[in-house]
């Protein structure tokens, strides 16, 4: 596929944070796949299609059979429904990746799956998106992995397709890029595995009584993020029966709205913390013992019970393999 055809305007998008935004981590599995070819099979013979994405419409004329993800951030999931992915933009190496810069969650199905770094420490490279050569490129609108400013670039050389997974759960984003790529009955048993994932961890876990405060903790001299109902953390643990206590509004430092986490300071963190169990976003051991080593938090109800737990690296970002992790780092805590 190298033609495509872009029918309609813009729709602006802003750039967010890039920060913000255990076992059976596997993606959904060949046998798996194979019992949807069938479905598959029919959606994937209506070409060319037209799909909606964030600069309007755009019409692709045939399935894409090498995709280049300029978004890591977008990678994991386009991994989860078995697109086929050629090669992937790297962030720097840090504790959340493996030694190429992919993160961590997804960085071995990626190996498996042969994907190659498409450009390292999310510099891009028009070079290596040319020497990739694929029949489609996704680019996000939102983010540090963004590279929405090249887009006029991109597009007049390869087919492109502009995702924003900052306003939508990995959920949406699959069914998205599904239809896109025609891997709708992939996005489907995606969705359901992880369903059943959660569904089976619901039954194992204890709930505390007055919910949980989920806390994007940054030590003294910084905000604090607390996690709101509408975000994509809270949903999880929603679908794991557990409620999310958020912080109070008038405690919200934020200068633009968010359906995510509310900012509050570090004077604020003990009044803004109002559940019975504290769930640190991206926390280590060594971020809960930080955590309950500060003085101003000695007397949080969480602290004094010894219910302060690590999400673990991956959680920053919910993805399919990141929201197994996530998972199962509440079923270590509330088993």
């Amino acid at each position: 596929m190298r033609s495509f055809t872009r029918l309609t305007g813009l729709v602006t998008a802003g750039l967010a944070a890039f920060a913000l935004t255990a076992c059976g981590t596997d993606s959904p599995s060949a046998t798996e796949s194979s019992q949807a070819a069938t479905a598959e099979a029919s959606a994937d013979a209506i070409w060319p299609r037209t799909v909606t994405d964030e600069k309007g419409e755009v019409t692709l004329d045939a399935q894409p059979e090498k995709i280049v993800s300029t978004s890591i951030s977008v990678t994991g999931t386009l991994l989860a429904i078995n697109a086929p992915v050629v090669a992937s933009a790297a962030t720097s190496v840090s504790d959340i990746t493996d030694d190429k810069g992919f993160f961590s969650q997804w960085a071995d199905v990626a190996d498996e799956r042969g994907v190659d770094v498409l450009y390292d420490n999310l510099e891009f490279s028009m070079e290596a998106l040319i020497a990739a050569d694929p029949d489609l490129v996704i680019v996000s609108t939102s983010g540090a992995d963004s590279v929405l400013d090249h887009y006029d670039e991109i597009s007049a050389q390869f087919p492109t397709l502009v995702v924003d997974y900052s306003k939508q759960t990995w959920q949406d984003l699959a069914t998205e890029l599904g239809e896109a790529t025609g891997h709708e009955a992939d996005a489907a048993q995606a969705i359901s595995d992880f369903d059943d994932y959660a569904a089976t961890a619901a039954q194992s876990i204890t709930v505390p009584e007055g919910g949980v405060s989920i806390v994007s903790y940054n030590g003294p001299g910084a905000d604090q993020g607390i996690a709101k109902k509408t975000g994509p953390h809270a949903q999880l643990m929603n679908e794991l029966g557990i409620d999310v206590v958020e912080a109070p509004a008038d405690l919200d430092t934020s200068e633009q709205e968010r359906s995510d986490f509310a900012f509050v300071t570090f004077e604020n963190l003990s009044q803004a913390i109002g559940g019975d169990a504290v769930f640190l976003l991206s926390g280590t051991e060594e971020t809960v013992q930080a955590f309950e080593s500060q003085s101003v938090l000695a007397n949080l109800p969480a602290v004094q019970s010894g219910s302060v737990y690590p999400l673990g690296p991956t959680s920053f970002r919910i993805d399919y393999y990141s929201g197994k992790q996530f998972i199962d780092a509440v079923v270590d805590a509330l088993s």
